[in-house]
């Protein structure tokens, strides 16, 4: 078993090994810019970004002219919000979105606030679930836009994205959806599920960093949005830039993966989960935050009460956890997700995030429960 235990994949995950054999060629070799059509090294990358973007198409159940290939998540979700309140607003200025939701959607929502834009941020309950009565009510003929995550970053909560877009469709807005945490963990059909706008990132599922995508639906309704970034026309106008080849082939074959191995991996993570779950909870004094059911089968938040964490997590140098979400690690503040919660501070402060992968093993949880049994006796004694 090699150290230090890994078990922070909701903030970042390794590449898998066939998804970078399947990358090197395109550093070096068929180095091509995807935008060069006039002679074969150009041609050959133009292909390997097709095939990739069908990969993706695929992945989430659309047609592969509704992928647009972005630098993650975050970008995604700015040329999303950024785009919508620039077509829309003609139409109204009100967004509604969920307290809990990631920075990137948060931030985002004060930057529009500033431009005009009116915002309604849903709570939740204790388990993190928002009110879809409350979310019903909040949407009015000057909604342009409802954002909403499949699945919660810090809790694994997982949201009723069907249900939420019958209701947002029914008072002809918008919906969209960060499914960041939710690729590769549970199905993900924009079709079935009813979403206009999503986005994903290559780096939480075993692919490189700095690439993404965002989903934009064509028809029914078909979305319009402003871009970013202009100079090229690059993804049909909406992200121009010289587009990251080797990410995006690397994004589509960890998307390919994914596919095949999403329910024999969930189903030994979790196993392994409830095992490391239910054993620190046995200790007393622990307890999960937030939703028991419905919720991502990597994730387990739990709170050590009496406990800071960050003296806790000094104590596991041989140990990779977090109190949260990572973009967010450096902010000396409870968190916004356990807050919303409910969770006094003390008890948001006390609270520990551990996130599974696929290459999480038995050794590593029963290192893992034996390092945190000492680190709590250490932490008594102090």
């Amino acid at each position: 078993m090699n150290k230090p235990v890994y078990l922070d994949y909701n903030a970042t995950t390794p590449v898998d090994a066939r998804v970078l054999e399947r990358m090197l060629p395109y550093f070096t070799e068929k180095f091509g810019n995807a935008a060069s059509r006039t002679h074969r090294m150009g041609w050959v990358a133009e292909q390997a970004v097709k095939t990739a973007r069908e990969n993706v198409a695929k992945f989430i159940n659309c047609s592969e002219q509704e992928i647009v290939f972005t630098s993650g998540s975050t970008e995604a979700i700015n040329l999303a919000m950024k785009g919508v309140w620039e077509i829309y607003r003609s139409k109204g200025d009100h967004i509604v979105t969920v307290q809990t939701e990631h920075k990137a959607v948060l931030d985002t929502c004060k930057e529009l606030e500033s431009k005009g834009a009116k915002v309604t941020y849903l709570p939740v309950d204790r388990e993190g679930r928002i009110d879809l009565n409350e979310l019903e009510a909040s949407i009015t003929d000057k909604t342009i836009l409802v954002a909403v995550m499949f699945a919660n970053n810090e809790t694994g909560l997982i949201h009723p994205m069907k249900k939420i877009s019958e209701i947002v469709h029914e008072k002809a807005s918008l919906l969209l959806c960060d499914a960041t945490q939710a690729a590769g963990k549970i199905p993900v059909d924009v079709q079935e599920e009813g979403i206009d706008l999503l986005c994903l990132s290559a780096h939480k599922v075993y692919g490189p960093k700095g690439v993404g995508a965002l989903y934009v639906r064509r028809k029914d309704p078909r979305v319009t949005l402003h871009p970013l970034l202009h100079g090229g026309g690059h993804e049909r106008g909406l992200r121009s830039g010289t587009l990251n080849v080797p990410g995006i082939v690397g994004f589509g074959r960890a998307l390919e993966i994914a596919e095949e191995e999403l329910w024999s991996d969930a189903e030994r993570i979790s196993k392994l989960r409830t095992l490391l779950e239910q054993q620190l909870i046995e200790l007393g004094n622990v307890y999960v935050n937030g939703a028991i059911r419905d919720r991502l089968s990597n994730v387990s938040n739990l709170c050590f009460m009496g406990i800071k964490a960050d003296g806790l997590i000094t104590k596991l140098p041989d140990l990779c956890v977090s109190t949260g979400s990572a973009c967010t690690s450096a902010i000396p503040e409870p968190s916004h997700v356990l807050s919303a919660m409910g969770l006094k501070p003390e008890q948001a402060l006390a609270s520990v995030r551990f996130s599974l992968g696929k290459y999480t093993t038995f050794d590593e949880i029963t290192f893992t429960l034996e390092a945190i049994k000492n680190a709590l006796i250490s932490l008594k004694k102090d």
